[in-house]
Parts: C-alpha cells; sequence; structure tokens
C-alpha cells in the first residue's frame, strides 16, 4: 500500500505543478486515493469562500446523481460539528447517527479525517465504508497521507488565486488612475492654444478616427496620446507604444508586425508584434516621420486592409487597432524629398492636432512650473513652498528650444539642488541664465565690440605674417593700404611682430 501512495503523491505533485494557472482539480487525486486505499467512494468537503454553507468541492465514485445528493446532504450541521472535533480523524457508524439524513449512497460507516492549514480546519475528507475490516492503521494512514496532500495543494491555490485576485484589482485601479491621469480636467494648461487643442481631442476621442499629432519636440504629444487612448471607447483594452526612431531599420518591422519562428537569423521563437499586442486597444507610433520607406509599406497595407502577415510566415491576421501617430518632422516636405510616402500620409492625416510649442503659450509656463515643482518635491522628499520673483522671470524670458520637457527639466534640477524652502534664479540650469539676471551685463556698444574684434583679427594676422604688412593684407582680402590705415587707427606696432 505503501509503495502505490509513494507513486501517488509523486502524481499529485506533478498534477498540483501543472494546475497553477487554473483551479486545482481535486477529483483525479481522489480517485486514485479510492483505488489505494480500497474503497469505491471518497470526497472532499471545504469551508470557506463566498458562502457559510460547506461545499462538495470534488469526489470519486459517485454518479451525477449520487453527487447530487451528497450535496443536499450538506445542509446538516452534522458536518459543521465534525469539523469542530477535537480529534483529527473519527469513524462514525449508523448507530452514532443516520446516515440516511446525509444522503451518502451505500453508507454503513464514514471515515473522516480533517484537512488542515496551519490550525485552521479547512475542509473534511470522507471515506463511505462499507465493512470494518477497511479501517486498519495502514488505511487510516493512506487517509492521512491524502488529506495532507489536498491541504498543501489547497493552500498552494489559494495563495495562487488570492494573488490572482490581488492583481486584478491592482490593475483595475492602475487603469482607473490612469484614466483619471490622463482625463482632460488634470492637462495643465488654459491658453487659448491648448483649449482648441482639448476640444480638438474631445472631439476625436470616442471615435476610432486615426489620429495624426504634429508638435516640435516636448510639447507633449504622448501625453496628448494618452489622453485620447484612455477617454476612447478602448480605454480598458491595451494601449501600445512604440518609437520608430529608436529601433534600427533592419527590427521595426518584426516589431510592428511580429516574426515566426526561423523567420531570420536568431528567431528562435515566435513573436508576436505591437499590431497583435494592441488588439482591440490603440497603437501610438511616435517619430512617424523617420519609419523608412519599405515598412511604411506595410504600414499602409495594414491601415486599407485592416490584416497583417508576421515576418516569415503565411497567416493572415486581424488588425482591430485604433493607430494614434506623432511627429515633429515637416511631412509635407519629407513628402516632396521622397523621404514618405504621400498616400501613407493621407491615410494618417484623418485627424491632425497641432500642439503648440511653449513660446506660443507663455501663459502656462507659470502653471506648468507650479505642476512640476509639487511633483517633483514629493518624488525627492523636499518642502518647498515656492519660486521667487528673479526665478519666474527668467522662466518667463527664456524661449525654451525643448518646449514642455526642458521646463520640466529645469524645474526637477532646481528643486534638487535647492536647500531652502524658496527656488531661486542661481537654483535654475545655467541655460536659463541671461547676462542681466546672472550679473554678467555687457556694457560693450557695437562699435566698439566691432572695433575690438577688427583690432584682435589685424593683431593675430601680423603675428602669422612675422609683422609683413603686405603678406597680411593678401591674407584678409584687403589693400596694404586699408591696412595701414587700420593698423594706426587701432595703434599697432608692426615692428614687435617681427622676428
Amino acid at each position: 500500500m505503501y509503495q502505490f501512495a509513494l507513486n501517488d503523491i509523486e502524481a499529485v505533485g506533478i498534477l498540483a505543478a501543472n494546475s497553477l494557472d487554473r483551479p486545482f482539480n481535486i477529483n483525479p487525486l481522489l480517485e486514485r486515493a479510492a483505488a489505494t486505499v480500497g474503497v469505491k467512494k471518497l470526497f472532499l468537503i471545504t469551508f470557506g469562500g463566498d458562502s457559510d454553507r460547506p461545499r462538495l468541492t470534488g469526489t470519486a465514485g459517485f454518479t451525477i446523481g449520487e453527487f447530487r445528493d451528497a450535496d443536499t446532504g450538506l445542509n446538516q450541521p452534522f458536518w459543521s460539528d465534525m469539523a469542530a472535533m477535537p480529534d483529527i480523524q473519527a469513524e462514525i457508524s449508523a448507530d452514532i447517527i443516520d446516515l440516511t439524513s446525509l444522503r451518502l449512497p451505500d453508507a454503513r460507516s464514514l471515515f473522516i479525517r480533517k484537512v488542515i492549514i496551519g490550525r485552521q480546519v479547512i475542509g473534511l475528507l470522507g471515506s463511505v465504508i462499507d465493512h470494518s475490516s477497511q479501517t486498519t492503521s495502514d488505511f487510516q494512514s493512506a487517509i492521512g497521507i491524502f488529506a495532507a496532500l489536498i491541504a498543501q495543494n489547497l493552500r498552494v491555490e489559494h495563495a495562487v488565486l488570492g494573488e490572482r485576485e490581488r492583481l486584478r484589482e491592482e490593475n483595475q485601479q492602475l487603469k482607473q488612475e490612469l484614466k483619471e491621469k490622463y482625463d482632460f480636467s488634470h492637462l495643465v494648461g488654459t491658453s487659448n492654444e491648448m483649449r482648441q487643442v482639448y476640444e480638438q481631442v474631445s472631439q476625436v476621442a470616442r471615435s476610432n478616427a486615426t489620429v495624426l499629432l504634429r508638435g516640435e519636440s516636448g510639447t507633449g504629444k504622448e501625453m496628448i496620446a494618452n489622453a485620447i487612448h484612455y477617454n476612447s471607447l478602448r480605454s480598458k483594452r491595451a494601449f501600445i507604444k512604440i518609437n520608430c526612431a529608436a529601433l534600427p531599420d533592419t527590427l521595426i518591422e518584426s516589431e510592428l508586425f511580429g516574426h515566426e519562428r526561423g523567420a531570420f537569423t536568431g528567431a528562435d521563437r515566435l513573436k508576436r508584434g505591437r499590431f497583435e499586442l494592441a488588439d482591440g486597444g490603440t497603437l501610438f507610433l511616435d517619430e512617424i516621420g523617420d519609419l523608412p520607406l519599405q515598412t511604411q509599406i506595410k504600414l499602409l497595407r495594414v491601415l486599407q486592409e485592416r490584416e497583417f502577415e508576421r515576418l516569415g510566415g503565411t497567416e493572415t491576421i486581424s488588425a482591430n487597432i485604433r493607430l494614434v501617430t506623432a511627429t515633429n518632422k515637416n511631412l509635407e516636405d519629407a513628402i516632396a524629398k521622397g523621404e514618405f510616402r504621400g498616400d501613407l500620409y493621407y491615410r494618417l492625416n484623418v485627424f491632425s492636432i497641432f500642439l503648440p510649442s511653449l513660446r506660443q503659450r507663455r501663459s502656462d509656463i507659470l502653471l506648468l512650473a507650479e505642476h512640476f515643482l509639487e511633483k517633483y518635491e514629493a518624488e525627492h522628499g523636499k518642502r518647498i513652498r515656492r519660486i521667487s520673483t528673479p526665478a519666474i522671470d527668467m522662466l518667463m524670458s527664456y524661449h525654451y528650444p525643448g518646449n514642455v520637457r526642458e521646463l520640466e527639466n529645469a524645474i526637477e534640477r532646481a528643486v534638487l539642488v535647492c536647500d531652502t524652502n524658496v527656488i531661486h534664479s542661481h537654483h535654475l540650469p545655467p541655460t536659463l541664465q541671461t547676462a542681466e539676471t546672472s550679473g554678467t551685463e555687457s556694457r560693450m556698444t557695437l562699435a566698439s565690440a566691432v572695433a575690438a574684434f577688427e583690432r584682435d583679427l589685424i593683431v593675430d594676422t601680423l603675428k602669422s605674417t612675422s609683422g609683413n604688412i603686405a603678406k597680411a593684407a593678401r591674407q584678409l582680402e584687403s589693400t596694404e593700404r586699408i591696412l595701414g590705415y587700420k593698423i594706426k587707427k587701432h595703434g599697432i606696432d608692426p615692428a614687435r611682430f617681427r622676428q
């Protein structure tokens, strides 16, 4: 019997290892256990869950009708009393309790073993006994082994299901946070230019139209793409992003459409592309202007036919996606130069949104600065009350070639180096420091600056020609007479340069 039990332990271990991604099926274990200990009917009752009522979790040797009858018999208080009994196991005969009330078939007596995790009784493993010779010490030991195995596997299942539920709740919470984060009311900016952007986003978000976002680098195109997705009908599905400029030409096609195993050297397994991963959701292609021409042709086909094949494959895959693209390039010029396909441009340019540069929305600079200050003081554990007036003047007067991204970086740097509760002008990056704010403002006039440059140029040329005025005049593409006049004007002595 013990040899059979060891084989069963091995089989149960394999079964448990293969069932972590789905509910544990106890019936194969109970069937093996019933055959091992020599009983016709074995059953498992568990407690807890959504209902206080005991649950018939698994059976061996029961017909469908017998299972239903036994499940109905769980309404008897007998089972809860058994769980509360002090002993770990017990044999119940018909002269102790009317077994017919439990609606167990062919039951002359029952052998009940508790299934315990820690100190908690989570279930009862019961066998229907039809003759007393079955309850030997070997029988009881075997039942105890199976009860312990069941307890371990139920513990694993409870842990997996608990973790799965936790991840599901966390996923829902993150999705809700993302939706709230990218809600229109949380986008920073009240200028007329941004109000127009918000209006366009609200018009197109709940449609399936292809959107083309245009604007300089750092203007917030990706944030607007997020806002479009999380305010769309596809907000509960995947939002997949890819930067077309970040990948080499040899990989971009595989990343977009996927590849089959063996499609090229190093393709040792099937890979799903971004179009497959975004099925039912939104695909955001950033820097679409940098997409290679060969890949542009395949992208055009996906937009026209709504289907594609993986690299090296023949299976046609449907593409149920909403496409949002972005670029900082002038696509019209790229088309004229042959760098971008005109037919693809017209497919992408269904609904264009132009994002203004920060120079065009200066009224939003202070709002954005306050927003980033609040963000980074919390992130870096600082307590900063305000931005000083000179620092605000610097922020407002700068031209921001990097747009909002550059402003964000400037504020984060200021938060990091600030050792007080006020950000001053010297906390801002050197690129924002002007001559006036740094105290290095030049008092030189244009005429004096030109004269100083002219004198330095003549002196350098005379040095290189060892004081030879004629040779210096030729190098400066001037005449000897004009150069002699300027040498006299600036008080230069050519003789001191002669060797």
